[in-house]
């Protein structure tokens, strides 16, 4: 006789919060890269057709880095920051803040802080920053918001970007009690971005020194 099996919470896709102007921007540079560098191969001498090769090289993986790679991904469980050249996941219960002021940024019971790229700052957000006082008598450092100043819930009237931080911090006063939000932060390095943009830096180095 077998025992029941206990009830498990539901898994859900994690929400995905990126820059769609940082994309487009992306986008076109690439196109425009790619559009040089091929021009290049096909009409240069010499050396203008390696050269350019190595350029690319060296240039594609930063535009992407900067551009199409930054994005935060949340679920009930932690969130996953992807910034140019680290990933950063953070269980919910490591999270001690997520604010905006002059950067958006989350904050880990440790006291570390890690800039989310794919979220950009409001102007609103920026004017409340600027017109916070540094005041030695509440504690506050100027650039920093503070909690209460911003709704935890989401509406539709909200900048985007204002929204997104809403919603990143109601995901987080919701699950940080949760068992599975529990754990420690981990940082991975992005070596598929940093290691062809070295090698591309090198052959153009080298190239441009031979030359």
């Amino acid at each position: 006789m077998t025992s029941p099996q206990q009830p498990t919470e539901p898994t859900y896709a994690d929400r995905v919060f990126r820059s769609p102007a940082g994309m487009a921007g992306g986008v076109l540079l690439l196109a425009l890269i790619g559009w040089l560098a091929g021009d290049a191969v096909v009409r240069g001498e010499g050396r203008t057709p390696w050269a350019a090769l190595a350029g690319a090289l060296f240039a594609v993986p930063l535009v992407v880095a900067f551009t199409l790679r930054p994005a935060v991904f949340a679920n009930d469980d932690r969130m996953r920051v992807r910034n140019p050249f680290r990933t950063i996941t953070i269980p919910w219960a490591a999270v001690a803040d997520v604010r905006a002021g002059y950067s958006s940024e989350v904050v880990t019971q440790q006291g570390a802080k890690y800039q989310l790229w794919a979220i950009p700052v409001s102007l609103r957000a920026r004017k409340r920053a600027a017109r916070r006082p540094l005041s030695p008598a509440n504690g506050a450092t100027r650039g920093r918001m503070p909690t209460g100043a911003d709704s935890s819930h989401s509406s539709p009237l909200m900048p985007a970007a204002d929204r997104a931080m809403a919603d990143l911090r109601e995901l987080m006063e919701t699950n940080a009690g949760k068992p599975r939000a529990k754990g420690e932060p981990q940082v991975r390095w992005a070596y598929e971005i940093a290691a062809p943009a070295v090698a591309g830096a090198v052959l153009l180095v080298i190239l441009l020194a031979t030359g």
